[in-house]
Parts: C-alpha cells; sequence; structure tokens
C-alpha cells in the first residue's frame, strides 16, 4: 500500500491552482460585448485589455453528478465609465445547484439575482465566505485598486447558463458614485 502526492495543489495565499489538469480561460474587453451599461464606451476601449481569467480543476467530466469542481478567479481593477470590472455572470444550466465563494486578495461585490430579477449584493473582502443559493444568478465586480481574488467550489454537474444573462442582464447594477460602490437598479 502506497501513500501518493495529490494531483493538484491550492496556495490558499495567491489562490493559484498548479497541477496537470487546470484548465485556464481569460477575458478581455473585447470579450465582454454588452455586459456592461455604457456599450459605446466598452467598445472604445483597447479591446485587448485584460479584465478578468479564471482556472479551474475539473475533478470529473463535467455533468457528472456527485462531483465538485474547484476553482479560483482574479478580476483585474478597472471600470467600464462608471461601472467596475466584472465577470460575464451566469445562473446555473441545472438550477438546483449552489456554490460557495470565498475572497483570498482585494475588495468586491457579489452580486446575486433571483429568477424574478431580484437583486442583492455582498461585499467580498479577504476571509469572507459566500453561499450562493440555487437558482440564483451571480457575477462579481472588482470595487478595489488592486486585483480581486476569489476561489470557488460548485458541483461538476452545475453547468453555466450565461445566455439568459447576455439576454436579460442582471437587475442591477455595481456603479461608482462618488467614489462608492452603490447597487443602482437597472434602467
Amino acid at each position: 500500500m502506497n501513500i501518493i502526492d495529490s494531483e493538484i495543489f491550492f496556495d490558499s495565499i495567491t489562490g493559484k491552482l498548479s497541477g496537470n489538469k487546470i484548465i485556464k480561460s481569460s477575458k478581455t474587453i473585447g470579450d465582454l460585448k454588452n455586459i456592461f451599461k455604457d456599450e459605446k464606451e466598452r467598445s472604445a476601449m483597447n479591446q485587448k485589455q485584460f479584465v478578468y481569467r479564471v482556472e479551474f480543476y475539473p475533478s470529473e467530466k463535467s455533468g457528472t453528478c456527485g462531483g465538485l469542481f474547484f476553482g479560483t478567479s482574479y478580476i483585474e481593477p478597472g471600470k467600464v465609465g462608471d461601472e467596475y470590472f466584472m465577470t460575464k455572470g451566469h445562473f446555473h444550466a441545472d438550477r438546483d445547484t449552489a456554490e460557495f465563494y470565498w475572497c483570498i486578495k482585494g475588495k468586491g461585490v457579489l452580486l446575486l439575482m433571483d429568477e424574478d430579477c431580484n437583486c442583492r449584493a455582498e461585499y467580498l473582502k479577504p476571509g469572507s465566505l459566500h453561499y450562493i443559493n440555487k437558482r440564483m444568478a451571480h457575477r462579481v465586480c472588482n470595487i478595489g485598486e488592486e486585483t480581486l481574488v476569489f476561489s470557488a467550489c460548485w458541483p461538476s454537474n452545475a453547468g453555466h447558463d450565461y445566455n439568459s444573462i447576455l439576454e436579460k442582464g442582471f437587475s442591477a447594477r455595481v456603479m461608482c458614485i462618488n467614489d462608492e460602490p452603490e447597487l443602482i437598479k437597472k434602467d
């Protein structure tokens, strides 16, 4: 009988994942068309400007019940007009799945929206833990001056429904008003 090393490692200070099976993706300003309120401003920005990246470990094949995925997201500081850099946001394709987020570094806002378009928001700060209930769309905004780093754990059968958000958006936005984040109802 042998004791073996783990195939994945997590740096709890930086959020960095390492190992052979890590999947990475990133989004630039050019990838985020129709996400921000001021599309004209977004389209005038450097389309190659990096906004966020994600790395995750798929412990199971996507869609497999009973498995968990684990990942870390990094959102750069910045704004499009008065709106903070943020993730695209999504519902889970399997609406009956939940997720945990926890903040490692930086300052952010977790925007949550139910299927009736009711929004609420929670501050992310180092050490904060956030439970994202089933049937809740979620998106994260970086409201700080440094890279926002947070990790997540979600069921491998959750999937991602980005189209619902692209079609309808969130019913509220996190805007910078007088140098402070405010949750503003969508017009």
